[in-house]
């Protein structure tokens, strides 16, 4: 298990990850608007903009500030990490 910044100090871990999307489509404005009356929506935006979603394997959805782009290269740098020293 790896703990991944999504911003702010905030950190997931990314075997719960289950998806990360954009949160412009209308689909996912009312998942994001269901999870919110279901009590499952942690939002780790600080205020700002929400640029991502990311959907765990809970039923949780965390709404973050940083792009899913810049949340893939985050993913993929400790993985990258994490494959160095497992050769080791």
């Amino acid at each position: 298990m790896q703990l991944i910044n999504i911003g702010f100090g905030n950190l997931i871990s990314d075997s719960r990850v289950l998806t990360i999307v954009s949160p412009e489509s209308a689909p996912i404005k009312r998942m994001i608007q269901d999870v919110r009356e279901r009590g499952l929506l942690i939002d780790a935006s600080f205020g700002r903009s929400t640029r991502s979603v990311i959907v765990m394997d809970s039923g949780h959805v965390v709404l973050s500030a940083l792009s899913p782009e810049l949340l893939l290269t985050r993913f993929e740098e400790k993985n990258e990490q994490e494959d160095s020293i497992d050769h080791e």
